[in-house]
């Protein structure tokens, strides 16, 4: 990724990880601080900032539950 900040509509990710389903699930529970950390809400529109979700997923593979 070049640096810059790409927001994505939750509808119209283009990733296979995670699924539509997934990405609303992580939404709506917040787990881990999913939804403050990657999700902008413009009005009713809910984006996704795209490095911040992949940040996000590296810090979870290095901490333990």
């Amino acid at each position: 990724m070049s640096g810059e900040t790409r927001y994505i509509p939750v509808n119209q990710w283009p990733h296979p990880y995670p699924t539509l389903g997934g990405l609303r699930w992580l939404i709506f529970k917040n787990l881990d601080g999913f939804r403050d950390a990657c999700i902008k809400q413009v009005g009713r529109r809910v984006l996704i900032d795209e490095a911040a979700f992949f940040a996000w997923m590296a810090r979870q593979g290095s901490t333990s539950r």
